[in-house]
């Protein structure tokens, strides 16, 4: 475990915020910053193939060190930070030995408190990182790119330890849904891979929503106010008129599980046009066929009360469940299953209510469920991770990896 607290810290210090507005690959130059340091470091540690693409993907390889066929397999992470929170100048602060009660965020009012976030009640004597409340952490996904290259050093500090060849895959702009848009799958080399991207520790997973944006776009007449009446159509209003159609049960907030949302995250409003920004996910593709088509009749019903054309919806499919791609592998989830038993950390199987690399990868051909991280309340100013999480995932890296090598013995 030498040097991960360190590594972590060292990371979260770099600015990458992906920005979903500049479509070229990665979206910010922190990105590309932070891979270059990420590289210089997995030189230094010895890995064979360290690979920066233009594109500010990294990859590398610790080769095998037994004399036997073992498959190739893969630890992915990504770089950037979601853009929903700052993630410019983090000042992380460590925990120690929490008892419970709010936590104190910085010098402001800011807290962390068990009675919004629960989990905290499950974590007495834990030691933590938080944020000083200004912005968000960054262990999503700085915590799993620190774990990943400690369990590389580790395999190679220890020989002893046999294993296959490991591949090591750094991505950017995942939080803005583009991760695996330029993986090169063939070039990774990897049979499956692991994203070392998830939560509190435990979390395995491999079912994810299937997505799709929908935005609507409501067309209005701007007329000054004072000689409106029978010309001015306000935008906004019809837009809230659609809102207001929408089931207000299936949203975000009212739902876990299995259970599929319409979520409204962005507007742009104007009286002569207003858009409204909606991500729909459902576990079944048939079931976002259904919201699809729900959304689309409501249009039209509003349509139907305005001047034709009014309304438009614009649908684009982001990515689908993976587990279809995942489930005719079995091995790949019951060697992580066992990883875990044998580090005495207990698999909790769920769903992943969003969306990962891993989903997009697996349908380009890598198999690739999702494995904790050890960390809560991902984008916000409420992030916060567990050192022994941290440590834990680290030693089921290790686990996987040394099992891979035995699993093809037997």
């Amino acid at each position: 475990m030498d040097n991960l607290i360190e590594r972590f810290l060292r990371y979260v210090s770099f600015e990458t915020q992906s920005n979903p507005a500049n479509a070229h690959c990665p979206s910010t130059e922190g990105q590309r910053v932070l891979a270059q340091q990420l590289k210089e470091e997995l030189v230094e540690l010895g890995l064979s193939d360290v690979t920066l693409d233009d594109n500010g993907y990294l990859t590398a390889l610790l080769p095998s060190n037994v004399n036997h066929e073992v498959p190739a397999i893969g630890f992915i992470a990504h770089m950037d930070t979601a853009p929903d929170a700052s993630g410019k100048d983090v000042k992380p602060q460590i925990v120690e030995n929490y008892q419970g009660g709010d936590i104190a965020l910085g010098i402001g009012d800011e807290v962390l408190s068990p009675i919004q976030y629960p989990d905290l009640n499950k974590l007495h004597g834990h030691n933590l990182i938080t944020t000083d409340g200004t912005t968000l952490l960054g262990a999503d996904n700085k915590a799993g790119i620190a774990e990943i290259i400690t369990a590389v050093a580790y395999l190679k500090a220890n020989p002893e330890i046999e294993h296959g060849d490991i591949c090591i895959g750094f991505t950017p702009d995942e939080e803005i849904g583009r991760g695996a848009n330029l993986f090169d799958v063939e070039k990774f080399g990897a049979k499956w891979a692991y994203t070392i991207d998830g939560g509190p520790v435990g979390e395995l997973e491999y079912e994810n929503f299937n997505a799709t944006s929908a935005d609507v776009i409501c067309h209005g007449v701007n007329v000054h106010p004072g000689t409106a009446k029978n010309k001015m159509v306000n935008a906004m209003n019809i837009a809230a008129q659609f809102q207001l159609m929408m089931p207000a049960e299936e949203t975000p907030e009212c739902t876990e599980g299995y259970e599929g949302f319409y979520h409204l995250k962005s507007m742009e409003p104007a009286v002569a046009r207003t858009e409204l920004g909606y991500i729909i996910r459902d576990f079944d593709r048939e079931g976002l066929e259904r919201r699809k088509a729900f959304m689309q009749a409501k249009v039209d019903e509003l349509n139907g009360k305005l001047t034709k054309g009014r309304v438009e919806l614009v649908l684009t499919d982001c990515y689908n469940n993976m587990r279809e791609m995942v489930e005719p592998h079995p091995h790949i989830i019951e060697l992580a299953k066992q990883a875990m038993i044998e580090c005495d950390v207990k698999p909790e199987i769920k769903p992943i209510r969003g969306g990962t690399d891993g989903a997009r990868l697996s349908f380009m051909g890598l198999p690739c469920p999702n494995i904790f991280t050890g960390g809560y309340n991902f984008h916000g100013i409420h992030e916060f991770i567990t050192i022994e999480g941290m440590e834990q995932a680290v030693k089921v890296i290790v686990k996987i990896a040394e099992n891979t090598a035995k699993y093809k013995q037997s």
